[in-house]
Formats: structure tokens, sequence, C-alpha cells
């Protein structure tokens, strides 16, 4: 089994999206990134901790690769708008990719690399992952909970239509 850390905007949208993927084992969604010493979602909300709100996604190699994760990760969010995804303004919406060893940021590198080649103008952030702060338990899985609440009704479903359309043989 392995494990990344992505951030791609709100955590319920990402989480969403990896949880169809076969192969995807767990999706706990979370913060990473910032300088306090502990992360919770009202102080991640005032943008001063430097936390991003992330996924952390433990998968099985023999079945998606980590290029093909990341595939889906730049196809199912916006990795060209500083801090922001769509509606969500601020340093916690940044895009970002945590890693854990040198051979992840060797993939994700390429990857952006190949997106930048391609003219994509890619502000993805690539770090080494840290502390790792699992998001309160009312934000786990929080669209299968949660299927009518407006935001999700509003967000989630097109990010779902880009997987199926594009990546329709990875689904579960």
């Amino acid at each position: 089994m392995a494990k990344i850390v992505l951030g791609g905007g709100c955590f319920w949208c990402t989480e969403a999206v990896f949880l169809q993927l076969q192969g995807v084992l767990s999706v706990t969604s979370g913060y990473m990134g910032g300088e306090a010493q502990t992360a919770d979602y009202e102080s991640v909300c005032t943008g001063q901790t430097g936390h991003i709100e992330v996924i952390l996604v433990e998968f099985d190699e023999q079945v998606i690769d980590l290029s093909t994760i990341f595939s889906v990760f730049f196809a199912t969010h916006d990795p060209t708008t500083p801090n922001r995804q769509g509606n969500d303004i601020g340093t916690q919406y940044a895009s970002a990719i945590f890693y854990f060893d040198d051979e992840q940021k060797h993939i994700a590198q390429t990857a952006i690399d190949e997106l930048k080649a391609d003219g994509v103008a890619v502000v993805t952030h690539l770090r080494q992952a840290m502390a790792f702060y699992p998001a309160e338990e009312y934000h786990q899985n929080f669209f299968a909970k949660n299927p009518t609440q407006g935001y999700c009704n509003f967000a989630i479903p097109p990010k779902l239509g880009k997987l199926r359309e594009k990546f329709a043989s990875l689904l579960k």
C-alpha cells in the first residue's frame, strides 16, 4: 500500500472523487502544510495557520499507479488558480501535492512539467509531506453522508462528471 497527500481545494470535493477509484483503499480528509502545531477546521479557515485542506489517499500500486492518481488529480481540479478553487478562496484551498519520498517527488514533478509543456500555467505546490492532521469526523466521507447539502450539489457533481467522462475505466 502506498500513500500520497493531495490538496485540490475543498477536501469534500477531492475526497468524493478519489473514493470512486479502483485501487484506492482509503481517503482521509485533513490538513497539512501549516506552521501551527495542530489544525482544526475553524482555525484553518482563518487562513492564519498556513494549513491546506488535503486528502490522504492510501492506494494499491498494483491496481492504480501514482501517475494515474496525478492524472485524475489534475483533471478534476484547477491547478492554475493560486489559493482558489471556484468560489472557495483562501490559502487553505491551494493546489498542492505533498510527497513522502524522492520517487513520488519525481513523478509529481514530471506530471507538472508535462502540463506546463502543454501550456497549462500550473501553480500546484510540490512539498515534502509533514504532519497530517485528520479533519473532524463530520468532514470524513462528507459527500456520501450529505448528498443533498447545497455546496455538495453545486461543487461536487461537475468534478464527478469529469471523472466519469475521462476515467470511466478506473471507477469502482
